[in-house]
C-alpha cells in the first residue's frame, strides 16, 4: 500500500506547498517592512516578545501581561496593514492544506491531502491514463446484454464480483481474477472499475499489456550484470495490483510462458492479486500456456469470469 516512488512524490509535493507558503508570508512581510517603518519596529517587538513569553513560561514567571502587550501589537500591525491598503492578514502564512499546514500529518495520522496527492500519483503511475476517469463500475451499462437473459445474467455476476473484488480488496490476499472472453466484450471497462477503486483505497495498482510487461523482463535479462539500477520488470511482482491486459496476444515463446509462471507463483506467494484479461477460450488458453500454469490458477487463487455477449463498444457508442 502507497508505493514508495509515489509516496516520496506526494512527499516532495506537500513540502513544496509549505515551503511556497512560507517564501510568499516572507517575501510580503518585507514588502511592508520597506512601506512601514512602524511594521518593522512592531515586527521586531513582536519577535522579543514570542522570545520573552518562552523564557518567562520556562522559569515559572506570569506571563499573562507579556501576553496581552503581544496581542496589543498584533492588533496595531493589523490596523497598520490595512492603512496601508492591505487585508489585515495580508503577510500570514496561507498553507494550502490548514489542517496540517502543509506537513502531510496530523500528529501521526496522514493527512486528507497528502493521500489524495498519492491516489493522484497512483493514477498516473498506473497505465490507465484517462480510462479512469471516464470507466467506472456505475457507467458500465448492463442494458446492452438484455436481448439474451443468459448473456445479462453472466455479466451481472461479472459485475457483482468485480464490485466486490474491488470494494473488499486488501493485501494480502489469494483472491485473482481471470477474465475471458472475446473483445469488445467489457473486460477493459471493468479492469478499469476495479482500478478506480483499489487506487481510491490507497493501493498501487499497475496495468500493463502482456507484451510490454514480457519485454521488461527480457531487457532485464540481457541487461542483467551491466546495469546497477533495479530491474524495470520488478515493479509487476510487487505492485498491489497487477492487471495484465490482452494476454495471448503477445508473441509466444519458452521465455513468455517462463515469465507468466513466474508472475503468477511470485505474487500468489506473496499474497498479491493478480487480474488477466484475454481474449482465448479455456481450451486455446490452456494449450498455451501449459497445464501448470492453468491449473495453479484455477486450482488456486484465480476466479474465473466467462465474457459474454456482442460487442459491448458498438452500443456504447
Amino acid at each position: 500500500m502507497y508505493g514508495r516512488e509515489n509516496y516520496l512524490k506526494a512527499k516532495e509535493t506537500v513540502s513544496q506547498r509549505r515551503a511556497d507558503a512560507i517564501a510568499l508570508s516572507e517575501a510580503r512581510s518585507e514588502k511592508v517592512r520597506l512601506m512601514s517603518k512602524r511594521i518593522a519596529e512592531l515586527d521586531d517587538e513582536l519577535s522579543a516578545t514570542g522570545i520573552l513569553i518562552f523564557k518567562t513560561a520556562l522559569a515559572g514567571g506570569d506571563i499573562d501581561k507579556i501576553k496581552n502587550r503581544n496581542r496589543a501589537l498584533i492588533k496595531e500591525r493589523e490596523d497598520e496593514l490595512v492603512r496601508l491598503g492591505f487585508d489585515k492578514e495580508y503577510t500570514d502564512v496561507k498553507f494550502y492544506c490548514e489542517e496540517c499546514a502543509d506537513t502531510g500529518f496530523i500528529d501521526t495520522r496522514m493527512c486528507t491531502c497528502m493521500r489524495e496527492i498519492i491516489i493522484r500519483e497512483n493514477i498516473n503511475s498506473s497505465g490507465m491514463g484517462g480510462l479512469i476517469d471516464s470507466q467506472s463500475f456505475d457507467n458500465f451499462d448492463l442494458e446492452v446484454y438484455k436481448s439474451d437473459a443468459k448473456s445479462y445474467e453472466r455479466m451481472r455476476q461479472n459485475l457483482e464480483a468485480a464490485r466486490d473484488f474491488a470494494e473488499n480488496f486488501k493485501t494480502p490476499s489469494n483472491k485473482s481474477l481471470l477474465l475471458m472472453g472475446c473483445t469488445g466484450l467489457g473486460k477493459t471497462h471493468i479492469s478499469t472499475a476495479i482500478a478506480r477503486v483499489v487506487i481510491g483505497k490507497g493501493y498501487e495498482v499497475l496495468y500493463e499489456t502482456s507484451q510490454n510487461i514480457f519485454d521488461s523482463f527480457e531487457n532485464d535479462k540481457f541487461r542483467r550484470g551491466y546495469s546497477q539500477t533495479e530491474p524495470q520488470s520488478q515493479k509487476y511482482l510487487e505492485c498491489d495490483l497487477l492487471i495484465v491486459d490482452d494476454l495471448g496476444t503477445e508473441f509466444s515463446t519458452q521465455f513468455t510462458v517462463s515469465c507468466l509462471y513466474n508472475i503468477i507463483n511470485t505474487r500468489m506467494n506473496k499474497g498479491l492479486p493478480t487480474i488477466l484479461s484475454t481474449n482465448l477460450s479455456s481450451k486455446d488458453f490452456n494449450a498455451r500456456y501449459e497445464d501448470r500454469i492453468y491449473s495453479r490458477m484455477v486450482g488456486g487463487s484465480f476466479r474465473v469470469l466467462q465474457f459474454v455477449g456482442e460487442d459491448y463498444r458498438i452500443f456504447k457508442k
